[in-house]
């Protein structure tokens, strides 16, 4: 009987992906989707924040207690994994431009530490994805930005770009599989072909004239990349009316001490003219970073309620090894900065339930999954859409036109 193997995955679409790639790379074990039944565990990991981290060591010391040969991967592959493999914590670290060789390394009689470099580009491609009923599709890989505070460059290497042939490829493969939306990923899919003479906008023009494919939701973009070629396709049916551009901060002066390369006065500018095509708008912040003195948060916080943005992901500042932000004085306390998270939060909370009840149109929702009695999916800005029916609605596309507003999502039936 062959040994069985199971992938747990942390942190953001880019891994989901990956892990993919890499069950696609094993051959003489089975794979399993109930850990209980695996005698190896692959973890591909997350080490944005602290919160991944403790989350990681803590799983690892769980399956350390079951006796499970463990193989990490991913970004704390680079960042901990010689501090796991020492501590005894894991059998094996694999570098993600190792991914090919994995069927290799679990056949592995003995502790390896095989990181590789960071200049890999995958050559193969995720031709199908096991209980999604969307596709996720891998453009780029790496950040060629400095912000104080990020280690991801440090794991992730620099920008470089899956070759658009086969981007293309891969999408009418997918779309002959069956998928009709795609979501298109990486660390910094914004930078997508800058090397190469193209860009993202241009990559879309040619992705949105495959035939089957409905729609295209993308991955955290940068300000500054939203180019002309971008603004292109602004209008296109096929790409979804919500864009999150990661700003990070809205005061200036947080954005110098970041060391972003946006200007708070140009995201005003641009998420303005965003909105008044429609679009739903979401962006990343950092609450509490070092430096964030009452007066520099008054002003974000004025500048945020201006940006009206629909979708947020936030969180506290995690200090990272070896960034320079994690030499930075000026601390601020834990309970000032859940206030401020909280304070954003509610903000972006009642933005999104007047974005929708303003924006009572059809919307169109992929059903992605079936919870509590209701069927759930996204509709084309985002939002959450919960469906009580009688019919079987998996994996169906609805148009709905008659629909309740709750606090956080709309509801109807079908």
């Amino acid at each position: 009987m062959k040994e069985r193997v199971f992938f747990k995955t942390f942190g953001c679409r880019t891994n989901i992906y990956d892990t993919e790639l890499l069950k696609g790379y094993v051959r003489d074990f089975e794979l399993t989707n109930d850990a209980k039944e695996a005698s190896i565990v692959v973890v591909n990991s997350c080490t944005v924040t602290n919160g991944a981290d403790s989350g990681l060591k803590s799983y690892l010391h769980a399956l350390q207690k079951e006796g499970k040969r463990v193989i990490l991967t991913g970004c704390a592959a680079v960042s901990r994994g010689r501090e796991f493999l020492d501590g005894g914590k894991i059998f094996g670290v694999l570098g993600a431009g190792e991914k090919a060789r994995l069927n290799d390394f679990l056949k592995a009689k003995h502790k390896f530490y095989a990181l590789g470099d960071l200049n890999f580009i995958d050559k193969d491609i995720v031709k199908d994805y096991e209980n999604h009923t969307k596709a996720f599709v891998k453009i780029q890989e790496g950040c060629d930005y400095a912000c104080a505070y990020c280690i991801i460059p440090a794991v992730r290497g620099k920008s470089r770009s899956v070759r658009e042939e086969n981007v293309l490829e891969q999408v009418k493969i997918l779309v002959q599989n069956g998928y009709s939306e795609l979501v298109l990923t990486g660390t910094n899919i914004g930078s997508y072909g800058l090397k190469e003479g193209t860009s993202l906008g241009r990559l879309l023009q040619k992705m949105g004239q495959i035939q089957g494919l409905r729609r295209i939701r993308l991955g955290s973009l940068e300000p500054a990349q939203i180019d002309e070629s971008f603004r292109e396709i602004l209008d296109e049916a096929w790409l979804e009316r919500h864009l999150h551009i990661a700003l990070q901060h809205s005061s200036e002066r947080m954005l110098r001490i970041m060391r972003r390369r946006s200007h708070t006065e140009n995201d005003l500018r641009l998420f303005e003219s965003l909105r008044a095509k429609g679009f739903a708008l979401g962006t990343d912040f950092i609450v509490a970073h070092p430096g964030e003195s009452e007066e520099i948060w008054q002003e974000a916080l004025e500048n945020f309620k201006a940006l009206r943005l629909t979708h947020l992901h936030a969180f506290i500042f995690s200090p990272r090894a070896k960034t320079p932000s994690a030499l930075m004085k000026n601390t601020i306390s834990g309970a000032v900065a859940k206030e401020r998270l909280h304070t954003l939060r509610q903000i972006v909370r009642e933005n999104n339930r007047d974005f929708r009840a303003r924006n009572k149109i059809p919307l169109e929702i992929l059903i992605e999954s079936e919870k509590n009695g209701f069927y759930e999916g996204y509709d084309q800005f985002f939002n959450k859409m919960r469906i009580k029916s009688e019919r079987d609605l998996s994996k169906q596309w609805l148009v709905l036109e008659d629909y309740d507003l709750r606090a956080e999502f709309n509801e109807a039936r079908a």
